[in-house]
Parts: structure tokens; C-alpha cells; sequence
């Protein structure tokens, strides 16, 4: 029974955000083209809209391959308080419901139970920086394929996300030079 009970309260919080209406004041459109092999690899998180799953994490990073059913190996992992603290990691898989929608993702962490992963901006020359979201205005995140971003694209990244109807004041800055 408690093993039960403590599965119940791991499945509550998933079936809650499965459930979420959408946010009719957001532009949730994704890109129109994604091509997935170059998406795929590291990407640091440099910045996020707090949530219980990343809670106190910093140097994160996601890393996304390519398995043999098609789907997306994810893996995403970050240290708890300080680059001195525990490692955690968290694997989980990604697929693309739709091919006529590439930027429209789903990600699974745990059983079949699949939230949105949208590709909201993307450079589309070098695929070095991405804006992605939900159609919820509970997750945000601005990922880099380097640690660091320039100001400049910082500027245009937190524009896109403001014109899309996101608070970007909620965004918390992830420490991912190795320094706190």
C-alpha cells in the first residue's frame, strides 16, 4: 500500500500538467522546419522558468541521440545547490507525433505520461541557440549549445519570448560557467 500511495503521489503531478488548459495568450506556434540529426547533442540550459523537477539545479545540460525506434534518447542532468553538489540526471525519451509539425515534440520522463516540448525559435543556420516552450506559460527555457550566450542574443531571445506573451521576468539564470 505505500509503495502505492508514494507511486500515486509521483503520478499526481504529471497527470495535473498533462491536464493544464492551454494558454490562449501565448503564441505557441513552433518552428516550421526542424531537422532533427542537427538538433540532436548537447545543449546547456542557460535559463528556465522554475519548476519542481529542476528545482535547485545548476549546469544544466540535455543531450539528445538518436535510438533505433526512431525516438529521441534524452538526458538530462545538473547539479543540486552548486557544481559540489550531487549529480543528478534523469533519462527519458522524446518523439515527434507529428513529422508535418517537426517543432512540436513530446517528452516522457516517466510510463507514457508525455508533455509538450516546443520548439518555439531556433537558429536555423547554425541550430547554436533555442527558445522552447509549452502551451502552457509554466515552462520556458532558453538552451545554447555553448555554457554562455552573447547579449545579443539574449536580447533577441527574451524579445521573442515577451512577444510571444511569456513573463520573462520569471526566468531564473542558470549558473553554468562552474562558478558560483
Amino acid at each position: 500500500m505505500k509503495q502505492f500511495l508514494l507511486l500515486l503521489l509521483a503520478v499526481l503531478p504529471c497527470i495535473s500538467a498533462c491536464g493544464q488548459k492551454e494558454n490562449r495568450s501565448l503564441n505557441t506556434e513552433t518552428v516550421k522546419t526542424l531537422d532533427l540529426n542537427r538538433y540532436l547533442g548537447k545543449w546547456y540550459e542557460i535559463a528556465r522558468f522554475d519548476h519542481r523537477f529542476e528545482r535547485g539545479l545548476v549546469g544544466v545540460t540535455a543531450e539528445y541521440s538518436l535510438l533505433p525506434d526512431g525516438k529521441i534518447r534524452v538526458i538530462n542532468s545538473g547539479y543540486k545547490g552548486s557544481y559540489t553538489g550531487k549529480h543528478n540526471v534523469a533519462e527519458g525519451k522524446a518523439k515527434v507525433p507529428d513529422p508535418s509539425r517537426p517543432g512540436q515534440l513530446k517528452v516522457s520522463f516517466f510510463l507514457w505520461f508525455y508533455g509538450e516540448y516546443n520548439v518555439l525559435e531556433l537558429d536555423q543556420e547554425n541550430y547554436s541557440y533555442a527558445l522552447v516552450g509549452s502551451s502552457s506559460d509554466n515552462y520556458l527555457w532558453i538552451l545554447s549549445r555553448t555554457p554562455q550566450i552573447s547579449g545579443e542574443i539574449r536580447e533577441l531571445l527574451l524579445e521573442k519570448a515577451r512577444q510571444r506573451g511569456y513573463d520573462t521576468s520569471r526566468l531564473i539564470w542558470n549558473k553554468t560557467t562552474g562558478q558560483l
